[in-house]
């Protein structure tokens, strides 16, 4: 490799880069935002939708504590305020509330062969961050660490100083306690191994999988080997053992090595300060296809051209919204957001199409992009709107997608990731997703297929994952205290939402039978509801009420029958599908704003809870009423979104949160999942502006800008579409995508 004094023509070319990109949308994106708060997003280099993200690790070990990963709770790879840094993660997850990935970690070191990741590990400084891009300098050691990543390939270079120099790669240590490698040394120069990932919070750990990788250096070892430490026996034998749990160095190995605490690495002595690159290609295929990933993605390109692709995909990704107007931070906030939306759902599939199949990972091909990821529970909400809206051609062949799934499973999916099924969290989101989709009009998938596994997890009695419960919620029209210890009544509301989905695309097909069995389905929450309190209340079997009850347990985590993640207060509005009929079970109009208005006023509004995020749009039904969405709105923006690592709510889930500030700053928010309209709220900046898919849409764009409001009160704006006075304060996806301009006056 050449040393360092021969890089100032590649330092030139940079810096000339860095000047142009000065006037680019890419340079808004600041990935450190949500890196505190338990935003659990990471900053480190990641493509749009990559498979491959190198992240700093900085959560094991006791200096990181409390937030270390062996201590608490933690399902990031990276937590701002940690001190210690042992390497750099291949494959992560942004913004998800359980732990899983993490693994593959690569770390630079000087001096001494250090195996022990508690050891080698070190402080850093310098660190910046940007989207595709990311350095700091470990402290212990002298050396630049820099970043970036393509789809599936983490490049990194590290800058050493003269003299002795080790590239680790270690396979014992990850996110989580899953265990399991196997590593060989291809050459001096590559490394091929596998590494087994899986039990997402913790749960199915039968279903653990692998995850393969090819590691290629930029310069030969001058020597190499593998390690291996073996967990510490006792008993007889275990006294005859010299080397018992002892790591073993095994230098100049070729052969597989394969166990738990497993790592290679690589040695240099420099005579002057050198770089060397670390290119780690990766597949959950094959080694083969890690390796052709590998190849295709960044072969014959340097590390300079590799960073200006991906800043510049980034760039023409967030040039779908422009704004105008607004301040530095804000649209830093804007499209950071808009950055985070677009990192999951990810890409699954190899570069050749190849993906593994549901469950029995057979290899299995696809043309268009299959993508993993689908927290759906959370982003059903709003993230897959905003991918209708801006992404459709994304947005289509993520429909695609789960209908692939259920192809392979039999089932659509509720949280899928990697080609499992986590099964986490509750109700049967999927076809919300569908539906919604559908009813904007991106149509080109099998419409058909889709309407008969939505039917099939809606109606199957038996054995069916999607709708634990079913027959109670069937028979009764609700789920009771005996048919579950926890969420009863929010997991009705979600078999309710999805039943109210599920009618509006019935409809849309001409099945009119389907259409009326769903929605009066859809609106059974109703027998739920207590007069008394004015919210909803878990019943019994028998059809009583639980007793007692408190309706404002179970919020902050605390386990409660009725409700999961949440409280009354939390879930008692999440009925946007029926606005109407919960403001008359509350007595009217009056009523129904009031007791809205305290979940507000008593603390029981929670912004990193998706049950209730769209509470504050909800005013706007109410007429007379609507400036409390305004203010409410405004007010949420300004205190939980912001230019700073603790700049999110708290777990961005998958996007779920940065899609809901992308909706609420540009004015508009989907309110009702599967009805294709917009809550109308004055834009954070002066104008948004919305260049549409001509695949998809007819119009080429449609802006949104305010004028001369009053503060963005919205008891004196108006809203002119084409210069045309429009009523009310929602719009339709149908009149909002073929309009020319939307003004708030």
């Amino acid at each position: 490799m050449r040393d360092i004094g021969k890089y100032t023509l590649v330092l030139f070319v940079l810096v000339a880069f860095e000047a142009v990109s000065q006037s680019k949308l890419v340079d808004h994106v600041n990935p450190m935002i949500g890196t505190s708060n338990f935003g659990t997003t990471n900053p480190g280099p990641i493509a749009v939708r990559g498979m491959a993200n190198v992240s700093p690790f900085n959560v094991a070990g006791e200096q990181n504590l409390p937030l270390e990963k062996d201590s608490r709770w933690l399902s990031t790879p990276y937590v701002h305020e940690n001190p210690f840094l042992t390497g750099f993660s291949h494959v992560n997850l942004s913004g998800v509330g359980c732990p899983e990935l993490g693994v593959i970690l690569a770390m630079p070191t000087t001096g001494t062969l250090q195996t022990d990741h508690l050891e080698y590990g070190t402080t850093y400084s310098n660190e910046v961050s940007k989207a595709g891009y990311y350095t700091n300098t470990l402290d212990k050691y002298g050396i630049k660490v820099e970043a970036t990543a393509t789809a599936r390939v983490g490049v990194s270079r590290y800058t050493f100083p003269a003299g002795k120099a080790n590239i680790l790669l270690n396979l014992g240590l990850g996110l989580t306690n899953e265990q399991g490698g196997q590593l060989r040394m291809v050459a001096p120069d590559e490394i091929e191994g596998i590494r087994s990932v899986g039990s997402f919070c913790y749960y199915k750990p039968e279903e653990a999988y692998p995850v393969y990788f090819v590691a290629r250096l930029s310069r030969p070892a001058d020597e190499f080997g593998l390690w291996k430490k073996p967990a510490k026996y006792v008993g007889a034998e275990a006294e005859w053992m010299g080397y018992n749990g002892k790591t073993r160095i095994m230098k100049g190995y070729t052969q597989e090595v394969v166990g738990d605490s497993i790592g290679a690495y690589v040695r240099y002595d420099f005579n002057a300060p050198t770089q060397v690159e670390l290119r780690v290609g990766v597949s959950y295929v094959s080694i083969e296809n890690a390796r052709e990933n590998l190849e295709k993605e960044t072969r014959d390109k340097s590390f300079e051209q590799i960073l200006a692709t991906t800043r510049e995909e980034w760039d023409q990704y967030l040039s779908r919204i422009t704004v105008e107007g607004g301040t530095k931070d804000e649209k830093t906030i804007f499209y950071t957001a808009l950055y985070h939306a677009l990192i999951h759902p990810s890409t699954l599939n190899d570069h050749n199409g190849d993906y593994p199949k549901m469950a029995t990972r057979e290899t299995l091909h696809t043309k268009n992009t299959r993508f993993t990821v689908f927290s759906l529970w959370d982003t059903y909400r709003n993230l897959h709107q905003l991918m209708s809206l801006v992404y459709p051609k994304q947005q289509s062949d993520m429909v695609k997608s789960m209908l692939q799934v259920y192809d392979e499973s039999g089932w659509l999916p509720k949280w899928e990731l990697n080609a499992t099924e986590t099964t986490t969290m509750v109700g049967d989101p999927a076809g919300i997703v569908i539906a919604d989709t559908y009813l904007k009009g991106i149509r080109d998938f099998d419409v058909e297929k889709a309407y008969t596994a939505m039917c099939k997890s809606a109606d199957q009695w038996e054995n069916n994952p999607l709708r634990p419960g079913i027959k109670d919620y069937l028979e009764k029209g609700y789920l009771t205290t005996k048919t579950t210890n926890s969420g009863s009544v929010s997991t009705t509301q979600e078999y309710n939402i999805t039943d109210f989905s599920l009618s509006q695309l019935a409809k849309e097909l001409g099945k009119t039978a389907d259409y009326k069995r769903f929605k009066k389905r859809s609106l059974s929450y109703r027998q739920l509801f207590d007069k008394e309190f004015k919210l909803l209340r878990p019943k019994n079997d028998d059809g009583s009420w639980l007793t007692p009850y408190n309706p404002e347990t179970g919020a902050n985590f605390v386990k409660n029958p009725g409700f999961i993640e949440g409280n009354a207060w939390q879930y008692t509005f999440m009925v946007t599908h029926d606005v109407r009929g919960l403001e008359k079970l509350m007595g009217g109009r009056k009523s129904f704003v009031g007791q809205l208005q305290k979940v507000f006023d008593n603390n029981q509004f929670d912004m990193a809870n998706e049950p209730d995020i769209a509470y504050p749009y909800l005013f706007n039904y109410m007429k007379g009423e609507e400036w409390r969405t305004q203010k409410k709105v405004s007010e949420l923006l300004e205190t939980y979104f912001k230019n700073a690592p603790d700049g999110l709510p708290g777990n961005d889930d998958t996007g779920t949160m940065s899609a809901w500030a992308v909706f609420s700053m540009m004015g508009i928010y989907p309110i009702v999942p599967a009805e294709p309209i917009y809550a109308l709220v004055t834009p954070t900046f002066d104008a948004v502006t919305i260049h549409l898919d001509q695949r998809y849409y007819t119009n080429q764009k449609v802006r949104i800008e305010k004028k001369e409001t009053k503060d963005g009160d919205a008891k004196t704006w108006k809203v002119f579409v084409d210069g045309k006075p429009h009523r009310g304060h929602f719009i339709s996806h149908d009149k909002l995508v073929n309009a020319h301009s939307i003004s708030f006056k």
